[in-house]
């Protein structure tokens, strides 16, 4: 780790007071700021609300530009949505703040379109309508991720009204498809290399802390390979009374095949598929130990009675740094009320492998295929079967030593009084890889968000502590993220002198 020798002077802290004072004076403003954009039903899911999507990028281009930032809002053109209809893509704001090159770069990642949410879903408020109860705020998109990405805006602006110096150059990078996919984006981060060849970090605050109370830094995420697996014996379904007992049956076939994948324990059965998978290191295991996780509370959360494994230990590093496989449907077969006696023609399983660092889509897919078609040939079946990968996300993983990670500890230290969890994401989070790998630039997942906001759900919400709190928690990461960028100029300057 960097020397702690470059930890807060007692100037920096009259700073951060001054700053962090001006932020609690100014909270109901920021929280107005935040009603303003929840109001807007920027759903990019729907067709229909595609306009909505488009009016909230063009209100926080105007934010950006009310910093003093220069904007670019650029044209992605459409998409063909599966009917053939066209549909304009929101743009993607450039935004930019800075450029002095002795201070170092940062490039902010947010999005400001929001899942589907209706009242009748469910909702005790309305999902458009940001309201406050026991000190958390209700709305769609209040935690996933208008509230992160005004809180950033927030602390920018807070710099900017007490007329302090910016301690960085800033970058925004805030689109509006991320929970349709991110069309567009990974294109625009390789054509824009102009406007990313300055940028030394990259963060993204669109992910939450894994309890309710303990921050928490993530620095890894798995991947994710989807697989269609699909078995066929002729153009028709047939009757099992006409054909039962004298035929292959493919959803037999399919069964088997699915049967095949993994075990009761949990552990895949494809051969080669944990070779590649990296060892547990004594530095790392270390991480898992001081987490903050109820193993109970997190029972009750998903409905089920007994999990694989019983300690925190072993349930987080299941969920994180080795691979699962999850089967997820049967297209073909009969699902509805009732019993329809029918042998279907032809059925498709489907199912995915959340790969890990160093384990290779490719090499998993081709593993998959042999597999089953290994399976399937010991049973001397006529149908056919067709093993097609549709989807396939690669796994991200970051240095927890980097100077981003030592700067956000400190920062949600002076903020919170606490070090922060460092944490991985079960799930795939496609973005931190995608600017890691076409920047080539360090990259950090910093959440302000708790475990129980809710994102995607209803009643999605972020608590007024968080949301002011860690508009702090970036007001000082400004602070120790050019400290730290400074020392280490500073000291390969005396390296290469000597």
């Amino acid at each position: 780790l960097l020397s702690e020798a470059v930890m807060s002077s007692s100037s920096s802290s009259a700073l951060e007071t001054q700053i962090f004072q001006y932020i609690d004076v100014h909270q109901s403003d920021f929280i107005e700021d935040l009603k303003e954009w929840v109001a807007v039903e920027s759903d990019s899911v729907q067709p229909d609300l595609r306009k909505e999507v488009i009016r909230m990028m063009a209100l926080a281009a105007d934010r950006l530009a009310a910093l003093g930032a220069s904007v670019n809002s650029v044209n992605l053109g459409s998409h063909q949505l599966p009917d053939g209809q066209d549909l304009p893509l929101p743009p993607v704001i450039l935004g930019e703040m800075g450029k002095d090159p002795q201070k170092p770069t940062v490039c902010f990642y947010g999005h400001v379109d929001v899942q589907p949410a209706k009242k009748e879903d469910g909702w005790k408020t309305d999902p458009y309508t940001l309201t406050e109860v026991d000190g958390n705020l209700y709305g769609r998109g209040a935690t996933d991720n208008k509230g992160p990405v005004l809180a950033w805006i927030n602390a920018v602006e807070t710099f900017r009204a007490l007329k302090l110096a910016m301690p960085v150059n800033f970058k925004f990078v805030i689109e509006g498809m991320e929970e349709a996919g991110s069309l567009g984006l990974e294109k625009l981060l390789e054509e824009e290399e102009c406007f990313f060849s300055d940028v030394d970090y990259v963060v993204i605050s669109d992910n939450l802390w894994l309890s309710n109370n303990k921050p928490a830094l993530t620095y890894g995420s798995r991947g994710n390979a989807c697989f269609f697996v699909e078995v066929e014996c002729g153009d028709k379904d047939l009757h099992s009374g006409t054909f039962g007992g004298i035929i292959h049956e493919p959803m037999t076939d399919l069964i088997a095949l699915l049967d095949s994948l993994v075990d009761p324990t949990g552990r895949i059965q494809i051969p080669g598929i944990y070779d590649s998978v990296a060892a547990l290191t004594e530095e790392e295991r270390k991480l898992y130990e001081s987490i903050e996780f109820d193993l109970e509370e997190h029972k009750i959360n998903s409905g089920v009675k007994k999990f694989l494994y019983g300690t925190k230990e072993e349930i987080l590093l299941h969920l994180w740094r080795y691979p699962s496989l999850s089967i997820h449907g049967i297209e073909g077969a009969f699902h509805e009320l009732g019993i329809k006696t029918v042998i279907p023609a032809k059925v498709i399983g489907k199912f995915s492998i959340r790969q890990v660092p160093h384990m290779d889509l490719s090499v998993v897919k081709q593993q998959v295929v042999e597999h089953l078609e290994g399976v399937f040939s010991k049973r001397n079946s006529p149908n056919k079967l067709k093993v097609s990968m549709p989807l396939g996300a690669k796994p991200w993983l970051a240095d927890v030593n980097n100077p981003l990670y030592v700067a956000a500890r400190r920062a949600i230290k002076t903020v919170f009084g606490e070090d922060p969890d460092f944490i991985r994401d079960g799930s795939t989070v496609p973005v931190a890889r995608m600017f890691q790998s076409v920047l080539q630039k360090s990259v950090i997942m910093l959440p302000i968000g708790a475990a129980d906001d809710g994102e995607h759900s209803q009643n999605e919400k972020i608590s007024r502590h968080n949301y002011i709190e860690g508009t702090k928690v970036f007001a000082a990461f400004f602070l120790e993220i050019s400290k730290l960028h400074q020392h280490l100029r500073e000291t390969s300057s005396t390296e290469t002198n000597n």
